[in-house]
């Protein structure tokens, strides 16, 4: 009879952000096993590691935007903004990394380039940019929601004499002071870099794909006496965000938009725009502006007019004024159509005047203007999601690639396993929570330390969801997001900013609480729709 070889360690984790760092603690300090993670960076911190563009910061309220599984750290670490600029948060992930200990486990500026599940042995074989190979019992990738930086294909851009970069790979010695910078996207990346940018730059020229929908962020000083009162309340605000929807630590709707008078759709809207923040506006003003259209276009409405209030010039008004659904991922900002009021900044919609080449000397449109720059930057944001999965080369059962289960799209069972990969875990993957990120990765690191606990209790040689489990799932996500408005958007969200990519449904929009309740209920059956295979 055949005995299973050893491996190097119990467990591999690929990245360390958000969900690498709370894996590696769960999985090291809770369960006891032994663990390596691999980071590509050269430090720890993920997202917040590489996004080092100005004006990156998050925009999730600085006491949501934390892990809740270390109270003591709750208590002692503390803010002094609404929102935590990119700094802030790599700082605050470096003192967990620290605070833990948990750096000896984790290598840095080591690329995971391939992870291959041998069936007879029930171990993964994962390989790294260093030639080295690593055996491990379970697999669990956090290789980050946006984190495959996506580069248009924009003829000429090989010619640029001037620097070209992307903000998700911000070089340390670039300083913008006085430069001539055009910037490429208005997403939630550019319209933050856009806002910042304009401050310093001699001549900042936008170039705009699509009019955006952005709220203030009504950013500021946090007071030590209202951090004090958040530390005493923290039980009660972890405990709610956990049974919300968006997990951003408001409250949100149950009034419909069309059940109040205009008059008072309006003073709410103006109330909300007044405290600030993206999904505030959107899910804290009425409960229907997501599903409902004559809600979503009351609200549109609403920030239609503050851009006419706010823009003085009429025709830059007007390109940066959207007609679609307000059915994006919800934005907001500083001042960003305030922004379009500076003299040094010019707005080029690149829909009515598209980019025809970049040249050595800048960006030439369609009217023939060359506009001179001498930084080019590239806020095209990431093929989200997926993305880095099939950059790797990853196979499972019989030597399938990932790309072979994933033709028609990405798919999963509860946004964490996927069947023909026994024994591994994806934190963040598709169809996973739409929602405040660091909750959802608690909610499912926690959860997979629980089924890997099960596995290492029970004698079980894998797990594995099954393939009518992953379907039923992939099903359930669909019939939630075709209930609202996102999917009539082209967005990331759905992959429909990467040419050639499939639009496919990539998240479950039924919110944070519904989610911990399927998991829970999923634990509660026994790990429905999972197959573990016992020990040989």
């Amino acid at each position: 009879m055949s005995t299973n070889p050893t491996p190097d360690v119990d467990a591999v984790v690929v990245g360390a952000g958000f969900g690498g760092i709370y894996m590696v603690y769960k999985l090291r300090e809770e369960l006891g096993l032994t663990v390596r993670a691999f980071e590509k960076g050269d430090g720890v911190g993920g997202t917040w590691y590489f996004n080092r563009y100005p004006g990156a910061k998050s925009d999730t309220e600085g006491f949501v935007y934390r892990y809740s599984f270390d109270k003591d750290l709750l208590q002692s670490y503390d803010w002094s903004t609404r929102y935590l600029d990119q700094p802030d948060v790599l700082a605050y992930l470096e003192h967990v990394v620290e605070r833990h200990d948990l750096g000896r486990d984790i290598r840095l500026g080591t690329e995971v380039t391939g992870a291959t599940y041998d069936e007879d042995s029930a171990l993964w074989n994962v390989t790294t940019s260093g030639g080295d190979t690593v055996t491990c019992r379970y697999l669990v990738n956090a290789l980050g929601l946006l984190a495959r930086t996506n580069i248009p294909d924009i003829p000429g851009l090989d010619s640029f004499a001037g620097r070209l970069v992307h903000t998700n790979a911000w070089p340390d010695d670039l300083d913008l002071t006085g430069k001539r910078v055009g910037v490429i996207g208005t997403g939630s990346t550019g319209t933050q870099f856009i806002v910042a940018a304009a401050k310093i730059a001699g001549h900042l020229t936008v170039f705009q794909r699509t009019p955006q929908y952005s709220v203030p962020s009504g950013n500021g000083p946090v007071d030590p006496a209202e951090v004090a009162r958040t530390k005493e309340n923290f039980d009660a605000i972890w405990a709610q965000v956990r049974t919300s929807v968006v997990a951003f630590g408001f409250e949100e709707s149950t009034v419909e938009a069309m059940s109040v008078p205009e008059e008072e759709r309006r003073r709410v809207f103006q109330e909300n725009w007044d405290k600030g923040n993206g999904f505030r506006f959107m899910f804290g003003t009425f409960c229907d502006i997501a599903t409902n259209p004559e809600a979503n276009e009351a609200a549109a409405a609403f920030i239609r007019s503050k851009i006419a209030e706010i823009v003085d010039d009429p025709e830059t008004a007007r390109k940066l004024t959207p007609d679609d659904l307000y059915a994006r991922r919800p934005l907001c900002n500083e001042g960003y159509y305030e922004t379009f009021n500076r003299d040094n900044v010019e707005l080029v919609s690149i829909k009515e005047n598209p980019i025809e080449a970049v040249t050595p000397a800048g960006v030439r449109t369609a009217d023939g203007v060359e506009h001179t720059l001498d930084v080019l930057v590239l806020a095209t944001g990431f093929d989200a999601v997926d993305g880095n999965y099939r950059a790797m080369d990853l196979r499972g059962r019989g030597g399938r690639h990932i790309d072979e289960h994933w033709q028609d799209g990405p798919t999963s069972y509860l946004g964490l396993s996927k069947a023909g990969f026994p024994n591994m875990f994806m934190i963040l993957g598709p169809n996973g929570p739409f929602t405040n990120l660091p909750p959802s990765i608690e909610s499912q690191v926690d959860w997979i330390g629980e089924l890997i606990a099960t596995a290492e209790r029970t004698g079980a040689r894998a797990v594995e969801p099954t393939p009518e489990a992953e379907a039923g799932w992939t099903a359930t996500c669909a019939e939630i997001a075709n209930a609202t408005l996102f999917p009539r958007a082209d967005s990331w969200i759905f992959g429909a900013n990467i040419p050639g990519k499939k639009n496919s449904v990539m998240f479950y929009m039924a919110g944070i609480g519904a989610y911990r309740q399927k998991l829970g209920e999923v634990a509660d059956a026994g790990y429905e729709g999972f197959a573990l295979e016992p020990a040989s």
